[in-house]
């Protein structure tokens, strides 16, 4: 064999080689970012070069009298209906022996009633379009879909209702993180299981701010672990919640 017949078989074994990488990467890889819906409470306060900037370029400095810490929320302003709005996502995620995956679903509905002088009135139903979920790799995601996993044909909806709400206080300041806890009936694929989910709200005069976690089986929603020869995944699933309420 000549030597420029030994190059060029090597070049295609190597280029062979980097595609299947490539699919591997893609089948495999993670394409989502999870994405926030909190924002960091602003103190209002300029620094002190910010400041002197502002007056050597002639510009209006704030007065003593001017508001800038974040104002008090009577509960009056948090008691009553919610909606869920359409930016809101929920996100699970499934970590193999390579890198942890997000999958995202884009398409939640749901309506909140919030009483905060009586916890126990408080009451929530939200569910998910599972049509709408994404990973970034429509294999994957029609993999995940099949009957194998989540049978999207037969159930197309996962829901959620609460059973109780810790962490709504009757004063709340507008802007500020508080640390929230609730419990709740999820059910998938027709299963029903009984989840707490922990996290964060925030109130920032006009819409509530949810970002809650809870973590789950394959086995507690009737799947088998999807590992393989090539790659190994944890049995735990993460189930995050990204959620924008507005007033009725």
């Amino acid at each position: 064999m000549n030597k420029k017949v030994v190059v060029s078989l090597l070049a295609a074994v190597i280029i062979a080689a980097g595609g299947m990488y490539w699919l591997f990467d893609r089948l495999t890889g993670n394409n989502v970012e999870i994405e926030s819906v909190l924002s960091t409470p602003s103190s209002g306060l300029e620094s002190e070069t910010e400041q002197s900037e502002g007056s050597s370029s002639g510009e209006i400095e704030s007065t003593p009298n001017e508001e800038t810490a974040p104002t008090e929320a009577a509960a009056a302003s948090l008691d009553g209906q919610w909606t869920i709005e359409d930016s809101s996502k929920v996100y699970f995620s499934v970590t193999t022996s390579r890198e942890t995956v997000n999958y995202e679903l884009s398409e939640v509905t749901g309506s909140w009633t919030i009483d905060t002088s009586e916890p126990s009135n408080t009451a929530a139903q939200a569910a998910v379009a599972m049509t709408s979920m994404s990973s970034g790799n429509s294999q994957r995601d029609n993999h995940i879909a099949s009957a194998d996993y989540l049978d999207v044909a037969q159930y197309p909806e996962a829901t959620f209702e609460l059973l109780s709400f810790d962490g709504l206080s009757e004063q709340w300041t507008a802007g500020e993180i508080v640390d929230i806890s609730f419990t709740g009936n999820m059910t998938v694929k027709g299963i029903t299981k009984e989840v707490q989910f922990t996290g964060q709200a925030q109130y920032d005069g006009e819409s509530l701010k949810i970002e809650a976690a809870t973590v789950v089986t394959f086995a507690d929603f009737g799947m088998e672990n999807p590992h393989n020869v090539v790659m190994d995944t944890e049995n735990n699933l993460d189930v995050q919640l990204q959620l924008i309420l507005q007033k009725a």
